[in-house]
């Protein structure tokens, strides 16, 4: 293996190692709700102190959570939400969320995209060429149905060349419904801890909520149906 390989490699490499390590050490116990519910009364005197702070940390926290795939963005957002109320909460899960997609983005396009194009093949050629066309939308659908793993759709549009700005805004944009829900169960903690009762994270799969995000995701897919229906109209 060349040297510009083993370059190429290093940060997917990174990454990996990082998510390892934290299963092998079993780090997903800290990051609870009954952690956060024993430490509730410390963490929220000291973001109450510290407020600039406390958000610089939560932000970067979340960007590595996500870059190296951690399973523990379920109880980050809601956290967000209980620490700095909805609306904040919910934008700097957001922005944080979005760094670290990027990251992993920037990483399998550098390791992986070059190789899987040499190959693919005629079938997937033809994928990638189509995806590209109206990335931005097909990306946006994929953020807003909450089902499809989100470190896969991280990596897939690195694999098919989609350009990082229409990436960057997509992912941003699709997170965005997500993210209030999750922050505004968050919200809720205070109370759920007093009274010794779990939050249910499953809310966003309930019809309240997946109905909208549902109907954002098929109107994400217009534009693309409209450039296919117009595409057949003028050919000839």
């Amino acid at each position: 293996m060349t040297s510009t390989m083993l370059r190429r490699l290093l940060p997917v490499a990174i990454l990996l190692l990082g998510l390892a390590l934290f299963l092998l050490f079993d780090l997903e116990r800290y990051f609870s709700f009954e952690m956060l519910g024993r430490h509730h009364a410390e963490l929220a005197s000291w973001v109450a102190a510290h407020a600039a702070l406390a958000a610089l940390v939560f932000v970067l926290f979340y960007a590595l959570a996500v870059a190296f795939s951690l399973p523990i963005a379920v109880v980050i957002t809601p956290a967000g939400g209980f620490l700095f109320g909805v609306w904040l909460g919910a934008l700097l899960s957001v922005i944080g969320a979005t760094l670290g997609s990027v990251a992993v983005f920037l990483a399998a396009r550098t390791a992986f995209h070059d190789l899987f194009q040499a190959r693919a093949g005629a079938t997937l050629a033809r994928l990638e060429d189509g995806f590209r066309r109206d990335s931005f939308n097909y990306l946006l659908f994929l953020r807003l149905v909450p089902v499809f793993p989100f470190w896969l759709v991280n990596i897939v549009p690195a694999l098919l060349g989609m350009r990082l700005g229409p990436y960057t805004l997509a992912t941003l944009i699709g997170i965005v419904p997500g993210a209030v829900v999750y922050a505004g169960v968050g919200a809720s903690f205070g109370m759920l801890i007093d009274r010794g009762e779990r939050p249910d994270f499953g809310v966003i799969f309930e019809w309240r909520f997946l109905l909208p995000l549902l109907g954002l995701a098929a109107l994400s897919l217009v534009p693309v149906l409209y450039h296919r229906l117009r595409g057949k109209k003028t050919a000839p």
